[in-house]
């Protein structure tokens, strides 16, 4: 694998104009309370570009005419903070295990980077994506600056879509990654569907879904579970997972895990009784059609905006049959009149974050489809108790949400594995 991150730092470099560098904070330790840390978890771009997952590291990439170089700062090896923290690459370790052509202390940052960017016309780095990061590259520039007074200026770029960009498109290695997060995380929904009743807490289901992410080596969550049940799936961040569930409601569930870094994303609402009401079922076949539609047009060459729009268009045209909605479905949709209980985007990219890296503009528009991009396509409706609509349908939130890579010819969705066809869900749960 080290010759995978080498690989990217290349690629990176080249993107670089010529006499440019760029600068890649990795992670700190943060701390919970007191001398209690949170496990450490290395920042996606560092680890994209680099494999190394110590704290207080940082990376230095060197476009100079034309020749890439790769410099990380590491913390220094030491056999007292060893034997009580684990094992420390120090400089010779990166330099041999990790391919970077220059490795430093990181207690020599402040001396040896600003002799790396002598002479550089640009310096990118990701701006305020790190706390005092952006002070600490003032001060590198301001140092190399004064090395010689006829020195040239050095100007200062946002690195953030540079990087952002090269992650978008994910190559074989990560998306095998993926599919395997996935999978995890879709025998993690099947085994939640089977075990849920009417009476549990949502807690319980929480931690059913933590064990199997991490029995199957998922050890963390790609985010914090949302466990809702009823109403409580109206609530688009609910994360309290604390209230029994009814028998009478449905339970959604939005839950992945992360996988050798990588996260997956699925969401699934299914009935806590084992059987969908009438009212539940039509609303959720709804949701369902504008998952099916939406996902269709997740393709190469079509603009992002496109399962976005068919979504809503789908969903505004489901709420006037089912009579939440009245008028015309057009004139509904431009108004947008769905935006009572569709208020979120149909996605977002997927990838070493849960809502990864990379734009969605490119040239003054929404960005095309590309072959390697992975999108999350999660539809939803959600009527409150507080809706102003008949009671029948009050505390039904629904959100079905696939993770779709797109292919040369089409895509492939990662999660079909955990079924989303009611009768299935139904079947499973009996």
């Amino acid at each position: 694998m080290s010759k995978v991150y080498q690989k990217r730092r290349q690629t990176l470099g080249n993107l670089l104009p010529m006499d440019c560098a760029i600068i890649i904070p990795g992670a700190d330790l943060k701390y919970r309370n007191a001398d209690s840390s949170y496990n450490f978890r290395q920042d996606s771009s560092f680890f994209y570009l680099s494999g190394f997952c110590e704290a207080n590291s940082t990376m230095l990439i060197v476009n100079t005419n034309g020749v890439i170089t790769s410099s990380i700062f590491v913390p220094r090896k030491d056999k007292l903070k060893e034997i009580w923290d684990g094992f420390r690459e120090g400089p010779e370790g990166a330099k041999e295990n990790y391919l970077f052509e220059n490795a430093f202390n990181n207690d020599e940052i402040d001396s040896e980077l600003p002799n790396l960017i002598y002479g550089m016309n640009k310096v990118f780095y990701p701006f305020g994506k790190k706390d005092g990061f952006d002070q600490l590259v003032i001060n590198w520039m301001k140092s190399a600056g004064t090395k010689d007074r006829h020195s040239k200026a050095i100007d200062i770029a946002d690195g953030s879509s540079l990087i952002g960009n090269l992650r978008l498109i994910k190559d074989s290695d990560e998306i095998e990654i993926m599919k395997q997060a996935a999978n995890i995380s879709a025998d993690a929904h099947m085994e939640a569907m089977k075990a849920v009743k009417p009476g549990m807490n949502e807690q319980s289901i929480e931690a059913l879904y933590l064990y199997e992410f991490a029995k199957h080596g998922g050890r963390f969550a790609a985010y914090t579970p949302i466990v809702a049940g009823g109403n409580n799936a109206c609530v688009l961040h609910y994360v309290d997972n604390n209230q029994h569930l009814n028998g009478s409601d449905l339970l959604l569930v939005d839950a992945g895990c992360e996988f050798k870094m990588y996260a997956s994303d699925i969401t699934r609402t299914f009935p806590i009784s084992g059987k969908f009401s009438a009212e539940q079922l039509a609303v959720y076949n709804v949701v369902l059609e504008a998952l099916h539609k939406a996902t269709e047009c997740v393709k190469v060459g079509n603009n992002i905006m496109d399962p976005q729009i068919t979504s809503e268009k789908v969903i505004t045209k489901g709420l006037v049959e089912l009579g939440i909605l009245e008028g015309d479905v057009d004139d509904l949709h431009q108004q947008g009149a769905f935006k009572d209980f569709y208020m979120h985007k149909i996605g977002h990219w997927l990838g070493l974050d849960v809502h990864d890296a990379g734009d969605y503009m490119e040239n003054d528009d929404h960005m095309l489809f590309k072959a390697g991009m992975v999108t999350t396509v999660e539809p939803g409706i959600y009527i409150s108790k507080d809706a102003n609509v008949h009671d029948k349908w009050k505390g039904i939130g629904i959100r079905i949400e696939d993770d779709i890579l797109v292919t040369e010819s089409g895509n492939l969705n990662l999660t079909a594995k955990v079924p989303s066809d009611p009768k299935e869900i139904e079947a499973l749960m009996a």
